[in-house]
């Protein structure tokens, strides 16, 4: 039990009494440090002033159309922005042109190309028609200059010895 009492015991810690002058020591500090951050401040907001352009308040058709927008520190400082945005506009409108040229080259090619395929089966067509058996002999018939008719007998095999 007497172990228990004494875990439970907190250790108390006695301050000791400030006196008049550390209190006036630490006034000083906390003035000194907030009168360096008002400073840095203040150096911070001259800094941004400076440098920050200002726009100017009439911005109608005339000054636009003159050029004087062109003049202002914020174009000038960002014409090569411009001039990139610009290039690429005219690659993009290039190579979707150049792409529906080629579009219609392939479209008129494929035209051609089953107009061919269209054609040769016409012709092998006829020329199946015109090498049949049938037609040949009735064209041998209407010709009778040709001394070529159709068998009578089948074919026969002749064997030569070696």
């Amino acid at each position: 039990m007497a172990e228990d009492k004494k875990q439970d015991e907190v250790p108390l810690v006695i301050e000791e009494p400030q006196t008049e002058e550390h209190v006036s020591e630490a006034e000083e500090e906390g003035k000194a440090k907030e009168s360096t951050l008002k400073e840095t401040i203040q150096m911070i907001k001259e800094s941004a002033s400076e440098e920050d352009p200002k726009p100017s308040g009439q911005l109608n058709l005339r000054t636009i159309l003159g050029g004087d927008l062109l003049t202002t520190e914020v174009v000038r400082s960002q014409i090569w922005l411009f001039v990139l945005i610009v290039a690429f506009s005219i690659v993009y409108v290039a190579f979707r042109y150049q792409c529906q040229q080629d579009m219609i080259a392939i479209d008129k090619l494929e035209q051609k190309l089953t107009d061919a395929k269209y054609k040769a089966l016409s012709s092998s067509s006829t020329l199946t028609e015109k090498c049949r058996e049938s037609h040949v002999l009735d064209i041998l018939k209407q010709n009778q200059d040709s001394l070529l008719h159709q068998a009578d007998q089948p074919p026969y095999i002749i064997e030569v010895p070696e």
